[in-house]
């Protein structure tokens, strides 16, 4: 498929995977594929900035090669390594059968037939559906020195094997970086993307999402979760719940033949919303009904 021609094309090219986002979003999105630039997308964790990955590659056709960060993650890691076990078994082979040319195994040795590829350098290889989509998720995890070294990946989308020499994208790959802003970004490496604050969703985007995301809920139902979900967010609790507590909280009172709230079943699905046990007990008893009482005169007609 080929790239979306506008802003409208964008929201309902991702629409169509499921995935419901606004204008604002829609837009550094179409910039980023029209300018080939990276997207950088900042927000708290379940909001959806993994899923719009997941949804471009879908909607274009194209192959999705993700690199979860994590500390301590370095270069040679995310690019490429040796296969050393297949190593250690050609050098045995060639010395038992007397072959065992110094020049001529280094060389086979440190060969592609050797190679195992990471994401980076996965995401540099051509592709008959067109560049894949790359996504650097949840960078903050990972320390400097790699930040540094995605500055020069992602300036001139080619990397460095010793062995081999420079191996670089034919076409760009379509970049996406997530951060769940646990630490700063170093702004040397926002300054090579476009940036947006993926936020939480209002009242009516969300029910568009649950809607796309949990069809099968009622009208009711799916109201219902989203207001108490909405009221919940304004609590002082640990960790708010995101897009994605909603849907899987969703899915369980499916699955459990719920057909409204009840401050009963609320308490007993609690940890399919909130994942913190100190969260979770100030929502026993009492409260789970008052915020549910709250939501539901949310949403009774003014």
């Amino acid at each position: 498929m080929q790239t979306p021609e506008s802003i409208d094309a964008v929201q309902s090219m991702l629409a169509d995977t499921g995935y419901v986002c606004g204008r604002a979003l829609a837009t550094v999105v179409f910039l980023s594929l029209k300018l080939g630039r990276p997207l950088f997308l900042e927000g708290e964790a379940g909001v959806g900035k993994t899923e719009i990955a997941k949804a471009l590659a879908a909607s274009l056709g194209r192959k999705l090669i993700r690199l979860q960060c994590y500390e301590g993650l370095d270069a040679s890691s995310a690019v490429y390594e040796w296969n050393f076990p297949a190593q250690m078994i050609a050098i045995r082979t060639a010395e038992a059968s007397g072959n065992a040319d110094r020049e001529m195994l280094q060389r086979e040795l440190f060969s592609a037939d050797f190679l195992v590829e990471r994401p980076l350098l996965e995401a540099m290889r051509p592709d008959e559906n067109g560049p894949p989509v790359l996504l650097i998720d949840e960078l903050d995890r990972t320390d400097e020195p790699f930040e540094a070294f995605l500055l020069e990946a992602l300036s001139d989308f080619q990397v460095t094997i010793p062995e081999l020499g420079t191996i670089k994208a034919p076409e760009p790959p379509i970049v996406i970086l997530t951060s769940n802003r646990t630490r700063e970004v170093h702004d040397a490496l926002k300054r090579r993307c476009l940036y947006h604050w993926v936020d939480y969703p209002d009242f009516d985007r969300e029910l568009d999402i649950l809607n796309a995301r949990a069809p099968e809920a009622s009208a009711t139902l799916s109201r219902e979760i989203v207001a108490f979900v909405q009221r919940l967010r304004t609590e002082d609790i640990f960790k708010k719940p995101g897009v994605a507590e909603t849907i899987d909280w969703a899915k369980c009172l499916l699955a459990l033949d719920v057909i409204d709230l009840s401050p009963e079943v609320i308490s007993d699905t609690l940890g399919a919303v909130l994942k913190y046990q100190d969260d979770i007990q100030k929502l026993q008893g009492s409260e789970a009904k008052r915020l549910l009482d709250e939501a539901k005169a949310s949403l009774e007609p003014a």
